[in-house]
Parts: C-alpha cells; structure tokens; sequence
C-alpha cells in the first residue's frame, strides 16, 4: 500500500460493468480530486492495515467548485425513473420517532406501559421520504453556547408545556420569543448543579465530583447535570423514554448532550451487563417496584461491581397505584428491594439516597432471602431482550470492582483482555496500536477537508463573534460501526469539542464492552432498524465499511440512507468508507436524498473509495 497521495480525475462508476451499465445514464463527466488520506479496511473479521501517513490536502476553493457542480450535474440527471429524488414527507413527520408509534402499539393490544416501549416489529408500512425541518427550524448555535442557549423552534416544546412543567423547570430554563436559556449551574433540585454533585461526591467517599468515572443517566430533566459532568471531561449518557411532546431525549441532544431514548418498562436496554459506575435517577417518577422488581434488577444489571444507584426523589411522594394506607415512598420500597439483590444504603442526605451494588460475587450465595435467583446466561449483549427476573452479571469476566480498576481507559492489548470478554483471538498488540494511529491520521485529514468547507458554508452570521475552529460546528457524532471506538479517542486526543455515539452492529464482533470500559458512550443496534432518536439529532454520521456487511436479506441501502438523512441535521456531514461497488450505489442514492455528494478516489491501488456528503436545508 502507498504512503503518499496523487491528486486525480477520474470516473466514478468506471470500474464495475454491472453497476456500470445499471447507472451509465448518471455517470457524466464527474470530476474526482483525491483530498483526503486512505482509511484502513475495517471489516467486522479483519484487522487493520498498515499505518497511512497524511497529506493534508488545502486547495478547498476548486475542491468545493467541483462538488456543486458534481451535485448540480447529478442532480439533473437522477430525475428518471429508477433514480428519482425521494419526495418530501408530511409536516407530521417533522418529529416522528420510528418503533415508537403509541397509537399503533395499543391498537396492537400492548398495555400496561409496554406500549411505550420500543416496538418496530409493529411499524406500519414504511413510507420512503425525506424528513424535512419544522418550519422555524435553525442551525444551532456553535458549541459550547448551543449547551445553554437553543432554538425553540427546533424542539417540540410549547409554551405552555414550559409553563406548566413545575417551578424547578422555572428556575432552570428561560423561554424567550424564539429562544430557551438553560441555567446549567443553577437550581438542579437544591442549591445548584454544582453543590448536587459535590454533595454525591461527598456521599461516595470522594474528594470532589471530577473524580466521578463514566456514568448511567437515567431520566434526563433537561440535561443540566448531564451538562455539568461533560464540563467534568466525564461521559454521561441520558437515558429516558419517548415522549412525543417536549422530549428530554431531544432537548439534551440540541444542546449536544450525550442521549439516547431508552425505555426499559419491558426490554432490556441495548447495553451489555456490568456497564456503568453510576445511574443516577433525579425524580425520574419510576415505579421501581411492579413487575417483581425487573426495572430495579435491569438497574443491576447494568451496574458494575461497586457501582452506585444515586436516587433523589421526595420521601414523602407516595409510589405505585395501591391504597393510602400502604402507600410507602419510593426511597423505602427500594430499599426493601436492594436488599435481595446485595446492595446497601451507604449514605443519605436531604432527599438524595445512595445504594452501592456489591463487589463480592459470593454475596448472593449469603443471602438469607434468595427470592431473586442468578442468572445463567452469562456474558450475552442484549438486544431489546425482554425483561429476566434474576440477577445478571454475576459470572462475568468483567466482574472486577470500579475501585480496583486503572483510572487510565483501557487502550492495550492486555488491559481489553482483562476488561472484555470481546474475542480478541488473532489480534496482536501492535495491530490494536496501528489501529489507533490510523485513525489519529484519519480525523486530521477528515478536518482537512471539512475545514475550509465549514468556513465558507458558513460565514459570519450577524450577532456572531469571529468563527472558532470549525469543529465548533459538529458536536454530536456518530461513528455508524465502531469497533474499537478509535476515532473516539482520536477525536479526544486532539481536543475536538465533540463527543461520539460510538454503534456496534448486532452482526458485527461484540466489542461493546471494550468501547464501554474504556468510559465511551456507546450502544448495540442493529441497522436494518431505526436508531433510537429524534430527527436532526447527529452533526455528522461516519460508518467504516458498514454498507459491505449489511445484510441483503433483511435490510435495504435506500431505507438506511433515509434513516441516516432522517437523523441527521440540516447541513450535517456523513463520511462513508467502503468498496468501490458499493460506493457507487451509496452514491446514486445520496443523491435521492439531496445531499451533495463526493467520492474521493484513494489512488493506491486498493478498492476502497470515501464517499463525503453534505446534507443541504431544506425549506418548503
């Protein structure tokens, strides 16, 4: 493989004479320029190649030329039949969540709260168009000032949903005539953002709140103390159900807020066991108690050895549906339950109380009340399972106490085989390194060229300062097929303001758990569904040769382009990787999607291309 770059024209589909003859109709005379340095070959079975050293490309003016005229030309030319643009949807699909059709689920006799679950196999027939923005719809404000100030038209939210939310809601949040101000230092439930962490803190035995590892969220509010733990270079991630109006889901993630819906009233969420230090539940009105306890076992599960349950919540609220005469608070009734399943109340202050989950993997053969069995399935990563009633994680390799484990994230050979239970058999240690530089080269020649594009898409606006670094402009991302999570920490090592939703496929090698010891944020899911989010949530979608392993049978490129186009924001970017053939199909089909598109032409002999797309605003 070469160590350099040439700069080169050539055609895009001049490769293939299958694929050549199905699109000859679109090919023109699109211009290729190579711009950027060659990713390494991904594959779900593969290791990586050797180490790709840059060339930093800056000639963007005739690089951002030629895509305009790409697009224009392309454009023009997919309006016959088979290539048509995908037509606009309907204003109700402005905010419409897929797999979380209420209506549907109850009209599919689910109750009891299962209907508010995630339920795709109920997802009516699917209709093939690109979501367009609410009407008031507008780019949101660069990092770190979209944290505490959004657009109000770009969450679904009214005023009178605001006014009527309750005072904390009051003290946190500002609604102006176009805009919501988020005091995130200011009035969480006592005396501010800041003292409720320190007192936690303080509750754990710990000497401040920077000393708090990754952490589980559940019940988002409006991200205040999410906000708070990420000025902490910590990686919370926002857990809560969905909601149609006022979304907390939503409006964590406007603010670029690691988040993600995750009901789990029947389905375990889509983590594998052992996964987080802390879940942290601020008057999350979770009735932990029905279903034999399964909601506060789910919480269990998830739970490291050692790890925290941080409940706040009245003492004298009354929980569950049964008489006055029996009605207990919530902090009692789960107490009684934590009991059976090792935990201990180590602390409690005000209206915050703090159980830690056992260390002692013995613990449950001692219990005197074992009402609760253990679990046999060992080390499995659910996918939407539904809901056990035992105790899971118990014979895990990844049973190790949070208190015992390096405070430095896991990025050797060795530390991910005592962490993970991931089959790392044919790794060696130096591939795991390479893998990790490539991606360092990588992120910098991705902002080689989306540098000067954000600079000149986006001059100065009135009201703005002079612009930051461009990566001001993406903060949310998503890395399609993770791996390791190594652009993640690429992107850390560089001091990039953005944080990643790092997705491994269900068909892909289980390397979850790694991504999550090493204190990313990450989730499992499978891509011939929808991701669990609002519509234009992600600045960029990047997926490593994820198109070449979808499967055929199940799922379709044209319902994941739209799926992509769906979650991400108006002007947001997606960087694909992957084999020439598909490449070309990816690029027929972005351009269904409106989005303008490049296909960068590596020039080393390989059969890999990169596909670069800007998703345009689209107005009515």
């Amino acid at each position: 493989m070469r160590s350099s770059w040439y700069k080169s024209v050539s055609s895009v589909f001049g490769l293939r004479p299958r694929i050549r003859g199905l699109l000859f109709f679109i090919v023109g005379a699109v211009a290729l320029v190579t711009i950027l340095a060659p990713l390494t070959s991904n594959s779900y079975d593969s290791s990586t190649s050797s180490t790709l050293v840059p060339n930093i490309y800056s000639n963007y003016r005739r690089i951002k030329e030629q895509a305009a005229v790409d697009y224009l030309d392309l454009r023009s030319l997919s309006l016959g039949a088979s290539f048509k643009e995908f037509p606009l949807c309907g204003k109700e699909r402005e905010s419409y969540v897929p797999c979380y059709n209420i209506t549907g689920n109850l009209l599919a006799g689910l109750q009891e709260g299962e209907e508010l679950d995630r339920h795709c196999e109920f997802e009516r027939e699917k209709e093939r168009c690109v979501v367009r923005p609410p009407r008031d719809y507008k780019i949101p404000l660069r990092w770190p000032l979209g944290r505490d100030i959004i657009w109000s038209g770009n969450v679904k939210i009214t005023k009178d949903q605001f006014l009527s939310s309750g005072t904390v809601t009051t003290r946190l949040m500002l609604l102006e005539e176009n805009q919501i101000t988020f005091h995130s230092e200011d009035g969480l439930v006592f005396d501010g953002v800041k003292d409720y962490a320190r007192q936690i803190a303080e509750m754990i035995g710990l000497g401040s709140d920077t000393e708090f590892a990754q952490a589980g969220y559940i019940g988002c509010g409006f991200g205040s103390f999410g906000a708070h733990l990420v000025s902490l270079k910590l990686m919370p991630i926002c857990i809560a159900e969905y909601e149609a109006t006022g979304s907390q889901v939503q409006l964590a993630l406007e603010r670029g807020l690691p988040a993600m819906i995750g009901n789990f009233f029947s389905k375990q969420l889509p983590y594998p066991a052992l996964s987080f230090d802390m879940v942290h539940c601020a008057q999350c009105g979770t009735t932990w108690d029905i279903k034999d306890a399964m909601l506060l076992l789910e919480v269990d599960r998830v739970l490291k050895p050692g790890g925290y349950f941080v409940l706040t919540s009245p003492t004298n609220k009354a929980q569950g549906n049964l008489p006055d005469t029996k009605k207990t608070s919530i902090s009692t009734r789960v107490n009684e339950l934590s009991k059976k399943i090792c935990w201990s109340l180590t602390a409690q202050q005000d209206e915050t109380f703090l159980w830690q989950k056992t260390a002692d993997s013995n613990c449950y053969s001692s219990r005197s009340e074992a009402s609760i069995p253990i679990c046999k399935d060992g080390d499995s990563v659910p996918y939407y399972h539904p809901l056990v009633p035992c105790i899971s994680g118990t014979t895990s390799k990844r049973w190790i106490p949070i208190q015992n484990r390096s405070a430095v994230a896991a990025t050797t050979l060795a530390e991910l085989e005592i962490h993970g239970n991931f089959d790392i058999s044919g790794l060696k240690p130096e591939e795991f390194s390479e893998d990790i530089q490539i991606w360092k080269s990588a992120l910098k020649n991705y902002w080689s060229l989306l540098t000067p594009l954000i600079f000149s898409d986006h001059p100065k606006r009135p009201g703005d300062e002079d612009p930051l670094p461009p990566f001001n402009m993406i903060r949310n991302v998503m890395d399609m097929n993770a791996r390791f999570g190594n652009l993640n920490s690429a992107l850390l090592e560089e001091g990039k303001s953005a944080w990643v939703m790092n997705v491994v496929p269900v068909n892909a090698r289980n390397s979850l758990p790694i991504i999550l010891d090493r204190g990313f944020a990450g989730v499992l899911h499978d891509w011939c569904e929808p991701f669990p989010t609002y519509p234009r949530t992600y600045d960029m979608l990047h997926a490593n040769e994820l198109l070449t392993h979808l499967s055929p049978e199940r799922c379709s490129l044209m319902d994941l382009f739209l799926e992509m186009d769906r979650i991400l924001r108006p002007e947001g970017w997606v960087v694909l990787s992957d084999k020439l053939g598909v490449i070309e199909m990816a690029r027929a089909l972005a351009a269904r999607v409106r989005w303008e598109a490049r296909v960068i032409d590596l020039q080393d002999g390989s059969d890999q291309r990169l596909l670069v797309c800007q998703k345009p605003f689209l107005k009515k």
